[in-house]
């Protein structure tokens, strides 16, 4: 059977590398995709709906992975992290940060290129998505179970004081991005 990773894989393979776990957490991705892409779409006109979807979305996205994925993978390896657990969480750090603000098109182009960086670290083969769910074994059920269940995100209001803007630039220089580049 065939991948779209690379080569061949048996029918277990395949299902590991896009079981259930990984298929829920891409097809959000994909989702999240789609309404940042909406709410920018027109430069001089943010679809403020289609924000406010992806804003509440990425949110919950990312505390299901750090509440749920990062910390039963783990847990399953007697509680050492994944190596590449500490970058995404200052990438997590660097998104939330810039849901604070009310949206802009330099915070649109900022959070587009962090996820252009952040979600193949997660989907590419032998990613993040991958590793949980061989390392969920049986247990990817209940796991999937409570990342369908996880319960929506409620929103603060946007807060575009100064030091809320000073604090997502640190944020995003900590990640290695500078807001300044997407003015």
């Amino acid at each position: 059977m065939e991948t779209k990773y690379a080569g061949t894989a048996t029918e277990a393979e395949t299902e590991l590398k896009e079981g259930p776990v990984y298929r829920f957490l891409a097809d959000d991705h994909a989702r999240l995709d789609v309404l940042l892409q909406r709410a920018f779409a027109d430069p001089d006109q943010i679809d403020l709906h289609a924000y406010s979807e992806f804003r509440s979305g990425l949110l919950k996205h990312i505390a299901m992975e750090e509440k749920v994925l990062l910390p039963a993978a783990q847990q399953a390896q007697d509680g050492e992290p994944l190596p590449v657990a500490a970058k995404l969480r200052i990438q997590h750090g660097a998104l939330a940060a810039l849901l604070v603000p009310s949206p802009t098109c330099a915070i649109g182009a900022a959070l587009r290129a962090i996820l252009k960086d952040h979600n193949p670290l997660e989907e590419a083969s032998g990613g993040v998505y991958e590793v949980c769910e061989r390392l969920a074994g049986s247990q990817a059920g209940t796991m999937l179970a409570k990342l369908q269940s996880y319960a929506k995100i409620k929103l603060a209001p946007h807060n575009d004081g100064p030091l809320v803007m000073e604090s997502t630039r640190r944020a995003l220089v900590r990640a290695g991005y500078n807001l300044e580049d997407y003015i």
